[in-house]
This record gives structure tokens, C-alpha cells and sequence, in this order.
């Protein structure tokens, strides 16, 4: 197999990034993201070693990350398809984490890919896959602050997301039933941490000794251009 890769037009992926991808799921189970893993991918597609590595230089490093953007891919799809008319906001931001949850099939893969980012080694790809996911759920809610909030809102909604995902690899409760509790409690948090913030700025005691913060906050503004912040382009 020695053509050129062309792009899956629905998935933004070169094509056989996504043949790669679906013969290494069968063996991650069982080896994790490895080489060996991508060996066996390799094999059971009869593709060009050459070309493989080509497309995926890491290895199963790459193709873990490919699999991170698939998620993110079906998560934006059914986003783009549900009605949330009339949902709070912060129920829309629960529905998308719930959506994205729901696109795994393989849950050990998942598990295989937290374990593999957890390692130093590989630790910045694993914020940066889950920046690029915190990022498309906010620009897809429409999200169109400017300022620091820009920032804030994706550090925040990331350690929603990443507890939520721990607390969901261990569940098996009907549905997830638990998970989606424990998402809408972590939610609820950092709603009352944003209320308590709001009510600092409106104290005239402690508006004064924020104003220096304040200014400086405002001075922050988000990237001109995303595709040079975490989670934007390709990884191999």
C-alpha cells in the first residue's frame, strides 16, 4: 500500500490515519497505545510500515490522539443535531460533556489513553487533547468573550471535564446514571464559585483592592489566532 493518504472529508483525518486508527482499537484492549500495538495495526492493514510512520511518527502516541479528536468530532456532530432550546447554559455545558462521553465506544480505550498521557513523557499532549475538547465545546455553545474569561472558562470547564471522565471510567451504574449526578454537582460548583466572584466585584469594601487586578485581567486577550493554542491542528 504505497498511494498517497487522502483526507476523510467526514473526518478531517487522512484517510488511512482513520483504516490505522480502527485496526489498533482491536489490539489497544489488550496491549494499550504501544508499539505494539501499532505494529499489529500496521500488519492487519497491510500498509506500507513506511507510510504508517509517515502519518504517524509516535507511533500509537499519534493514533491515540487521533482518537481523542475523533470523540470530539461525533461530540460536535450531535451537538449541531440536538435541539437545546431552552436549556440553562450551564445544562448545555452538561449535555456536551455528556455527548462527548457518549461518543466512546470502547471505554478501554480510553482508559488505555488516560493512562498514557498520565507519563510525563506524554503528559502535554493529554492537556492539549483536552483543551481542544473544552475548546470546541465553548466555541460551539457560542462562546464570545475576548478577555481572560476566554481563558478561565476553558481552565475551568477542563477539570470538569477530566474528574468527570476519571469518575466515569469507574462507573457502572445503569446508563452512567452516577456520572451524569456527579457532572451536574462539579457544574453547580464552579457556578457557585462564579457567583462568589461576582459578589466580590460588587462589594464596595473589596472593589477598591481589585481594581489593580482587574485592570491587569483586562489587558489579557484571547489568541488572535486559535490554531497556535492547545488542542488546534494535527499532532502527527
Amino acid at each position: 500500500m504505497t498511494e498517497q493518504s487522502t483526507e476523510n472529508p467526514n473526518s478531517g483525518e487522512p484517510a488511512h490515519i482513520e483504516t490505522l486508527l480502527d485496526a489498533a482499537l482491536m489490539h489497544v484492549a489488550f496491549d494499550g497505545w504501544t508499539e505494539a500495538s501499532f505494529s499489529a495495526a500496521v500488519a492487519d492493514c497491510d500498509m506500507d510500515p513506511v507510510l504508517a510512520r509517515a502519518l504517524s511518527p509516535r507511533g500509537s502516541v499519534d493514533l491515540a490522539l487521533a482518537y481523542h479528536r475523533r470523540g470530539d468530532r461525533l461530540m460536535l456532530e450531535r451537538l449541531a443535531t440536538e435541539d437545546l432550546t431552552g436549556l440553562r447554559f450551564r445544562d448545555k455545558i452538561a449535555a456536551a460533556v455528556r455527548f462527548r462521553l457518549e461518543a466512546v465506544e470502547d471505554k478501554e480505550a480510553v482508559r488505555r489513553g488516560v493512562t498514557l498521557f498520565a507519563l510525563p513523557t506524554h503528559a502535554a499532549d493529554g492537556a492539549k487533547a483536552i483543551w481542544g475538547t473544552v475548546d470546541a465545546i465553548w466555541t460551539a455553545l457560542g462562546d464570545t468573550s475576548e478577555d481572560i474569561n476566554w481563558y478561565s472558562k476553558r481552565a475551568t470547564l477542563s477539570g470538569v471535564y477530566s474528574s468527570t471522565v476519571l469518575y466515569w471510567l469507574g462507573d457502572d451504574t445503569p446508563g452512567h446514571h452516577a456520572t451524569w449526578e456527579f457532572l451536574d454537582r462539579r457544574i453547580d460548583n464552579v457556578m457557585q464559585f462564579e457567583k462568589l466572584k461576582a459578589d466580590v466585584q460588587k462589594n464596595p469594601l473589596l472593589k477598591p483592592l481589585l481594581a489593580g487586578p482587574s485592570w491587569l485581567a483586562g489587558q489579557i486577550r484571547k489568541p488572535k489566532m486559535a490554531e497556535d493554542m492547545p488542542g488546534r491542528g494535527n499532532s502527527y
